[in-house]
Formats: structure tokens, C-alpha cells, sequence
């Protein structure tokens, strides 16, 4: 995902680096190593500009799967956020469902009608 996304998402399209902000004010509290700059429509990269941070921002990233190519990219076509891509998880049958209301016991003499 990048900076861009969030914001547009957030619905203040055009504000990337107001979300740069917003998140380092965030710390920890966010998932920020999986946001990035987008440099065009299908590569991003680390954009931390301390050496710590963005080598951490990599590890971290590396640690979760995600590849960089020999300029420090990444894909967005591979690893980018796409909206409308969503999945969904299939939905659980009837049967492999807890019962909402507990059935109550019946009496001997009902059982049998």
C-alpha cells in the first residue's frame, strides 16, 4: 500500500505526506512498514529517509514475504493494496454454525407428537 492509497482512502486524496506524518505520530500502533512511496503506477519503495528506519522497514517487510528487486522496489502489481481485489472468506454453512438461541429441552410427553 502506499501513502497515496491511504490517503485517498481516508478521503483526503492528494495528502501522502500528511500520512507520513500521521503515522510516525502513531508509532507502533499501526502496521506503518507495510506503507510505502509509490515512485510509479507499478513500483514502490522504502522511503524513510533514517537508515535505521528504512532498513527496518525492509527487514520487516522481507520477514512478511515480500520481495525488493536489485533497486529496492517493490511491486506493486505483486504486493499492492488493489480495493476492488478484496476477498472474501466463504461463508460458513448452517450446519458448521453455533445456534443462536439455546433450544430448550422438551418434556417426554411432547417428544412424541
Amino acid at each position: 500500500m502506499t501513502y497515496g492509497q491511504v490517503a485517498a482512502a481516508a478521503g483526503m486524496p492528494g495528502a501522502a505526506r500528511t500520512v507520513g506524518y500521521a503515522m510516525r505520530a502513531l508509532g507502533r500502533t499501526v502496521p506503518w512498514q507495510r506503507v510505502l512511496g509509490q515512485k510509479n503506477p507499478r513500483t514502490a519503495h522504502v522511503t524513510i529517509a533514517d537508515p535505521r528506519g528504512s532498513a527496518e522497514q525492509r527487514r520487516l517487510l522481507e520477514s512478511e514475504g515480500v520481495s525488493f528487486d536489485g533497486r529496492g522496489g517493490v511491486s506493486l502489481l505483486d504486493y499492492g493494496w488493489r480495493p476492488g481485489a478484496i476477498t472474501r472468506r466463504p461463508r460458513a454453512s448452517a450446519a458448521t454454525l453455533p445456534s443462536s438461541r439455546p433450544r430448550l429441552a422438551r418434556k417426554a410427553s411432547e417428544r412424541s407428537r
